[in-house]
């Protein structure tokens, strides 16, 4: 992996220019170092990091939960116990989003599944069927 421009780490990781700067003004990535006519460039090492920060972030951490957990990394090993204190908890709160998917997944197949076989009738509906309205 080879010192990468941000346009083309942008294209690599399918994330905006304009996000991976604001990623750094916020201090969710370090200071990325600088060629001599001021541009960019992402060594290995920050691609590394970087990649960590997408996946976290495509896995529902917030930006406010990143930006600790960063300042915590920098902190040093001291901050280990509350680093897997954060990533606990933030595996918790996805553990509870993959439940209610799941459940969600659920229902949707049952329904779909009613309408497969013809279960599901034209004069039915979700409204006689759960007795929220009676028949007329």
């Amino acid at each position: 992996m080879a010192d990468m421009t941000i346009t083309e780490v942008s294209q690599k990781y399918q994330i905006s220019a304009d996000t991976l700067r604001y990623y750094e003004r916020i201090g969710l990535l370090p200071p990325i170092p600088r060629r001599k006519n001021g541009n960019r460039y992402f060594s290995e090492g920050m691609q590394h990091f970087l990649e960590m920060v997408i996946c976290l972030r495509h896995s529902g951490v917030s930006v406010e939960s990143l930006v600790e957990y960063v300042a915590l990394i920098q902190a040093g090993d001291t901050t280990l116990e509350a680093r897997q204190a954060l990533l606990e908890e933030q595996l918790e709160l996805l553990q509870k989003k993959q439940h209610d998917l799941q459940r969600s997944i659920n229902r949707l197949e049952h329904k779909i599944s009613l309408y497969k076989s013809g279960e599901i009738k034209e004069d039915k509906s979700y409204f006689t069927d759960y007795k929220i309205i009676e028949d007329k």
